[in-house]
């Protein structure tokens, strides 16, 4: 793990409820399988695993400030991280301004904050999640609305292909998070209630919108070949479609902390879930480079983000 440039090592294990459970085969897989991953908490902090540490913003209390009383959101205002397609960078969204701020390799095109200069704060949309395009050249911002839908801005050379605003679409839920197909001419939103959007050349593969959920959805990852996706509720629970494979959930275990947020393993069929206090759970040979269970943390973790960017996804508020 990097943590403010500190590297630390970490033993191939889970940790479920305090409990270390090791996992000799994960060591063998972790070996054979590149991919790291990120966490972000909600002030800005960024904590890396066998990823690069690029910057935080944490570093500055200014960038991603505890929410006013005024702003009925989870402890901390940055929700939401998305990495670049090299692994050098990322960007971090402030979802309570609507900033966002680059690091190593991520370059800026611009943010919500200057859309929303001069708005009466009790007007302004959350953002809820950052997405970056396959070039790295440009990103999405979902924002979640008065309405209660769910409305994209695109920065750089992300292309603007609609949204639920604009589509009009019946909701039960509000969206949560988004995900971009593999070249960026389509993209995801997913709603609380397990409903799924799709837009441009994103292919729909089935939705929950309609199914008692114990937990509401908070998170979506597409599968490395952009056929199918995962989704994530609140208690860990997993639900795939198109050609996600199902690899197991912690919907039936006990946890400290509620699941925020799910990205796929790009190097294979795995995928990794992210919980506030920072516990991370790896799944069909995803590999487990670590996690914060057992650290005291400022603020709950937000996000998880997985390298490349392409296969990234970010979560949504605890």
């Amino acid at each position: 793990m990097v943590r403010s440039g500190i590297k630390v090592g970490f033993s191939a294990m889970m940790v479920i409820a305090g409990l270390a459970i090791i996992a000799p085969a994960a060591a063998e897989a972790a070996a054979a399988d590149p991919s790291g991953y990120w966490l972000l908490g909600g002030d800005g902090g960024v904590f890396a695993f066998d990823t690069v540490f690029a910057g935080s913003a944490a570093s500055d209390p200014a960038l991603c400030p505890p929410n006013t009383k005024d702003r009925a959101e989870p402890d901390g205002t940055c929700w939401s991280m998305a990495a670049t397609p090299d692994g050098g960078g990322y960007w971090i969204l402030n979802g309570d301004t609507g900033a966002i701020h680059s690091y190593g390799t991520a370059a800026f095109f611009g943010d919500p904050a200057a859309r929303s200069a001069g708005v009466s704060r009790e007007f302004l949309p959350n953002g809820r999640s950052i997405v970056a395009t396959p070039s790295g050249r440009g990103y999405w911002v979902l924002e979640a609305g008065l309405s209660g839908l769910g409305s994209v801005l695109a920065f750089g050379d992300a292309p603007f292909l609609g949204d639920t605003v604009t589509a009009g679409v019946s909701h039960d839920g509000e969206p949560v998070a988004m995900a971009a197909s593999r070249d960026g001419r389509g993209y995801w939103i997913v709603d609380s209630d397990g409903g799924v959007f799709n837009f441009g050349d994103a292919g729909f593969f089935g939705s929950l919108g309609g199914t008692r959920l114990a937990k509401p959805i908070v998170g979506i990852a597409p599968t490395p070949s952009g056929r199918g996706y995962y989704l994530t509720a609140a208690d860990g629970g997993v639900f795939t479609f198109g050609d996600a494979v199902f690899a197991g959930s912690t919907g039936g275990v006990r946890l400290a902390k509620p699941v925020v947020g799910i990205a796929a393993d790009p190097a294979g069929q795995g995928y990794w879930l992210a919980a506030a206090d920072g516990g991370v759970f790896s799944f069909g040979g995803a590999p487990f480079r670590g996690s914060l269970g057992a650290t005291h943390l400022s603020r709950p973790i937000f996000a998880i983000a997985s390298t490349p960017g392409v296969a990234t996804v970010s979560g949504t508020a605890p």
